[in-house]
């Protein structure tokens, strides 16, 4: 067990971590020194429970965390590695689990990851094989024991068993119903998968932070140590997250302006906008959250100062800040009413929104696919006699495999991957209409139900809308988690289900296939 995981699940201690982004080039670079200045300082900070060190922010390149955390590792602190999906396929990624596990790295936060970023000549392609869900899967078997054994091996191996401490993020800073219900649904799915701690994304209204804990709560996962998001403003950063440079943050025009006025006090603002952020801690405090995470700073002076202001505040003062701290958009969509009294979220009053309209081609993609790939009925059983009797059982018969490719074209735009994931994404296709190839839930990028890579709407958002239409808006993510298998690439999706060769036919037997909670959804997200 780290002392990460003891604190936050032996103790009450109100934990505080602390972000280091890392730089680009070695710990030797001129001007990687300031970089490495802080991390020194933070290594001998009594007051950080934990660092947690960036991977690759941004999708730009930088020195590995682990480089950064041997300095944390070896003074006996707690350090917290992040590791996306962004840049290494699933192999990659157990790869690198393997290393983090044998230099002594256990608390890992597990995202998604950003859009690549530029690195040498120009823009990377980014990998996406996996996501959060699946590489918190990985880790759950890695943490088993992972079973390595061969096909028509004698005997099973299997090798010894890691000692992650798993955490992941999420958001609910959303501007849209289908932005903010899938983004806690998909929460459920990376806690079914492994995740044992939760850090919320980069915000600032109480009302919403407030409205994270009592989802959580309310879903009969108040036992999940939630982390509250502190990142220090500046005006350069309020701009870029007001031109939404930043995937997944976003600040109100509001809040914008004020960061400009502070921008002409002596300061440029740091007064101020340190002691904002310790008014945000003081209100995660308050609201019951298991610690606070600090970014946005870069100094250990900066650190400490906003750990100084807080420890100043009376304990009821967080409920006055969390009046102050209200900057929600026109128009935002939030799950649950406003407490007259505190300002706050009142679970016992859920919003109702209408329930959306029926879209005829989802209804008929919906239809076919029932009446085909149902096992038992007569449309599966002819279909895989016909795939049997053909020459190439990968590719079925030659007229169905022209079928198949001209009409999954020309209604999805299929890109012919051979593990279909149509039925689970509500019939819109990850490989043609999402960026990150998502099959397990919406990534935190979007910008206003925006994909963040391109000008198109998310198609999770999409799927949200098409199965609230029908009332079964908890059912969104009940299939998580899928790991796409590349190897079938250019075959029959239909062949490959009807034989028994996709990923649906595969789950893994310790694969969560049910929601970890029977709760509810608040009416908002089922009901008209």
């Amino acid at each position: 067990m780290t002392d990460l995981q003891r604190k936050l699940e032996q103790t009450r201690d109100f934990v505080i971590g602390a972000e280091l982004v890392s730089t680009r080039g070695t710990v030797a670079e001129t001007h990687a020194a300031r970089t490495v200045g802080f991390a020194r300082d933070l290594a001998s900070c009594r007051r950080a429970d934990w660092v947690s060190i960036t991977d690759n922010a941004g999708g730009n390149p930088m020195l590995a965390p682990a480089a950064l955390g041997a300095p944390f590792r070896d003074s006996g602190r707690e350090v917290v590695i992040h590791l996306s999906c962004k840049d290494f396929n699933r192999n990659g990624l157990e790869s690198e689990a393997w290393h983090l596990a044998s230099e002594g790295f256990h608390n890992l936060l597990v995202l998604t990851g950003d859009a690549a970023g530029t690195g040498i000549a120009g823009g990377a392609r980014p990998v996406f094989d996996i996501d959060s869900v699946g590489l918190l899967w990985l880790l759950a078997q890695m943490n088993a024991g992972l079973d390595v054994t061969r096909p028509g091996a004698r005997r099973p191996v299997r090798l010894a068993a890691t000692h992650f401490y798993p955490g992941c993020v999420v958001t609910n800073f959303k501007l849209h119903e289908n932005e903010v219900v899938p983004q806690l649904l998909k929460l459920e799915r990376k806690l079914a998968a492994g995740a044992r701690w939760v850090v919320n994304q980069i915000g600032y209204d109480a009302r919403k932070m407030s409205e994270l804990i009592a989802w959580v709560r309310g879903r009969g996962l108040g036992h999940v140590p939630l982390i509250g998001n502190v990142y220090v403003l500046n005006p350069a950063v309020a701009r870029l997250f007001r031109a939404r440079r930043i995937p997944g943050v976003v600040i109100s025009d509001e809040l914008a302006r004020l960061c400009e006025r502070q921008e002409a006090s002596p300061d440029r603002g740091r007064g101020f906008f340190l002691e904002l952020a310790a008014r945000q801690l003081a209100v995660y405090r308050g609201l019951g959250y298991r610690g606070g995470y600090i970014g946005g700073v870069h100094t250990i002076e900066e650190f400490e100062r906003v750990l100084e202001l807080e420890s100043r505040f009376a304990p009821a003062d967080w409920k006055s800040f969390a009046r102050e701290i209200r900057f929600s958009r026109p128009g935002e969509f939030f799950l649950y009413g406003e407490d007259p009294v505190t300002g706050l979220a009142d679970p016992s009053a859920p919003v109702a929104t209408p329930a959306g309209r029926r879209e005829f081609s989802y209804r008929f993609s919906k239809f076919a696919h029932d009446a085909l790939f149902t096992p038992g009925r007569a449309g599966w059983n002819l279909g895989a006699a016909f795939v049997r009797r053909s020459r190439d059982d990968r590719q079925g018969p030659p007229a169905l495999r022209v079928l198949e490719h001209l009409g999954k074209a020309a209604f999805f735009r299929c890109r012919d991957c051979g593990d279909c994931s149509l039925p689970e994404t509500a019939y819109l296709c990850p490989e043609s209409a999402c960026a990150k190839n998502q099959r397990n839930g919406p990534c935190g990028g979007t910008r206003d139900g925006q994909c963040e890579v391109g000008d198109f709407e998310c198609i999770w958002a999409r799927a949200y809308d098409r199965l609230k239409a029908e009332g079964r808006a908890d059912h969104l993510l009940e299939h998580a988690p899928v790991l796409q298998d590349q190897s079938l690439r250019g075959t029959s999706s239909w062949a490959n289900a009807w034989l028994g060769r996709d990923h649906r036919a595969h789950r893994h037997p310790n694969a969560p296939s049910a929601a970890p909670c029977t709760a509810p959804l608040a009416p908002s997200a089922v009901h008209e």
